[in-house]
């Protein structure tokens, strides 16, 4: 493994071997597919000057700012530019707004941001309320604008002196997922970023390895794994600006790239395209995936032609690798060497095979690395209670080692005393005709038995769909055990940057009055036993 490196090191270290434009960040503009290039010169230039108008602004050492933007090629400028000045990022999902954008802002203490200008109206309908917000530069904005982001660079002279931060210092805020309340804020340092940045070889990567990500880089696998293992090891990168299932297997096509990253649903909403000439016309090697249904591994592999290397890893730390051939199907890995992972129960007591319990990780030597919450001394303590990074994730191990993840603690789907799988309902649905996506999740009604759930699948129609007889069809396919009681009907699946979907936003709509909910017979309504608000 290399020296440990800060982001600006990695990229002075790759701008002194090469002026390739090696960062390709693509989006669909109607039917054209449109590129800016980036070298890693070009991020030590345009970072030169976001630091220097940085300390003109008043921002010092420490200082946070916020990253509301998609993956434009600033996003990535900004970041090596807080490394110059010493400031803290906080990257934050552009698609946030209202309360829970208010809520960040402000909690994090951003003095400034740094948005699109599709975003601007968000922030500007918030800053009543946030005195502490300082300045607002906008990308893509007019030419009049005064904060236009491209006016304010010009405007300054850079910074001559580039001076990586120590590894120890912090990086960025990294919010936590928020999927069943609040966020907490990860206070990530630069040694965080370095050492997912340095695994390479051992997530599978070559030296002539073309890596994706249609992942948003306000979460940290995008971040942290495709962007900081392709700087690290200089390899070329190519970004969307956002997630697209519709093109994806032409964007890998076209730039020839060998490899991905899925997570979530992502796979499931893939596979559920209809198939189309770029299916095989790639050279993708594998698949870097954190959670591919078992029930669908070896068809997604087969479609597209491909490998899946299987993951499983959190922000805070942890990680498990299950190369592809390594281990059995469906299993998300073994820790790497230097790492222990074990089941532990609810006494702490280490599980034997089969036993499900939390996922739990140390290392061999016993520690466990600090975790470090924003204001939230009990939550950080709590994470590594006992002395071990708890993942709050419940799994169990097979005989021979093998882990499996099973559900986030309290979200699995218990109904009529029986323990339901949603992803092999999910791989179901979305093989129909008429699903475009899917998710499948559990919501206590007045009718369930105290710990018990109905079982609802959210469709995204693709035209036409009787929704009703999509659940005769998986009782046809599954069995009456795994079929959804209900069918929801929505425009889209709430979703987080890292494209896990947002149940709490799901069963509230449900009990709103134009829900469209349907069960065997058509049309129905659910009463919720306790009312989820986002």
């Amino acid at each position: 493994m290399s020296e440990p490196r800060t982001l600006l090191r990695m990229v002075q270290d790759a701008a002194a071997k090469s002026d390739a434009k090696r960062l390709i960040f693509v989006h669909s503009d109607d039917s054209q597919i449109v590129e800016e290039k980036r070298s890693h010169a070009d991020l030590l230039a345009a970072g030169a000057r976001i630091a220097a108008a940085m300390k003109q602004e008043g921002m010092g050492a420490g200082d946070r700012f916020a990253i509301i933007l998609r993956n434009h090629p600033e996003f990535v400028e900004a970041m090596v530019g807080s490394e110059i000045a010493g400031t803290v990022f906080v990257p934050i999902d552009p698609r946030m707004r209202g309360d829970k954008l208010a809520y960040m802002l402000r909690f994090s203490g951003a003095k400034g941001a740094i948005v699109s200008a599709d975003v601007l109206p968000n922030v500007e309908a918030l800053l009543p309320d946030l005195p502490e917000l300082r300045w607002i530069w906008v990308i893509h904005a007019g030419e009049s604008d005064p904060r236009a982001l491209h006016r304010i660079l010009a405007s300054v002279d850079p910074v001559v002196e580039l001076v990586p931060q120590p590894l120890d210092a912090p990086m960025q805020l990294l919010f936590t997922s928020g999927t069943t309340g609040d966020p907490k804020a990860i206070q990530s340092p630069y040694a965080r970023f370095s050492g997912v940045a340095s695994l390479g070889a051992v997530i599978g990567l070559r030296p002539d390895d073309i890596v994706y990500t249609g992942l948003s880089l306000t979460h940290a696998n995008a971040q942290l794994i495709s962007l900081g293992n392709a700087i690290a090891h200089d390899l070329e990168i190519v970004i969307s600006r956002q997630f697209t299932k519709s093109r994806l297997w032409e964007i890998l096509s076209r730039y020839g790239c060998t490899t991905f990253n899925l997570l979530g649903g992502m796979a499931t909403a893939i596979f559920s395209e209809p198939p189309g000439p770029f299916d095989r016309a790639h050279k993708v090697r594998f698949v870097l995936s954190a959670g591919m249904p078992e029930s669908m591994w070896h068809d997604f592999a087969r479609r597209f032609g491909v490998e899946i290397f299987e993951f499983f890893g959190a922000a805070e730390g942890g990680l498990t690798l299950n190369p592809p051939g390594a281990g059995p199907v469906g299993s998300i890995g073994k820790p790497p060497p230097g790492s222990v992972c074990e089941i532990l129960g609810m006494d702490d007591s280490i599980l034997g095979p089969g036993q499900q319990g939390e996922i739990c990780f140390r290392g061999e030597d016993g520690s466990v690395a600090p975790i470090h919450y924003l204001d939230n001394p009990e939550a950080s303590a709590a994470k590594t209670r006992g002395g071990w990074f708890r993942t709050g994730d419940v799994g169990y191990k097979d005989a021979e080692g093998w882990l499996y993840f099973c559900h986030r603690d309290g979200q699995s789907i218990r109904r009529n005393g029986d323990f339901i799988d949603p992803r092999v309902i999910e791989t179901a649905l979305s093989e129909m005709e008429g699903v475009s996506d899917v998710y499948v999740y559990g919501a206590a009604t007045r009718q369930n038995t105290p710990g018990e759930k109905e079982v609802v699948a959210a469709i995204v129609p693709k035209g036409k769909v009787e929704a009703a007889a999509l659940i005769g069809r998986c009782a046809e396919r599954l069995g009456s055990a795994s079929t959804p009681s209900v069918i929801q009907i929505v425009d889209e699946i709430p979703k987080t940057a890292s494209e896990k979907p947002q149940e709490r936003y799901l069963i509230a709509m449900l009990g709103t009055p134009d829900a469209q909910l349907f069960d065997r017979r058509g049309p129905t309504r659910l009463e919720l036993k306790e009312r989820t608000t986002p």
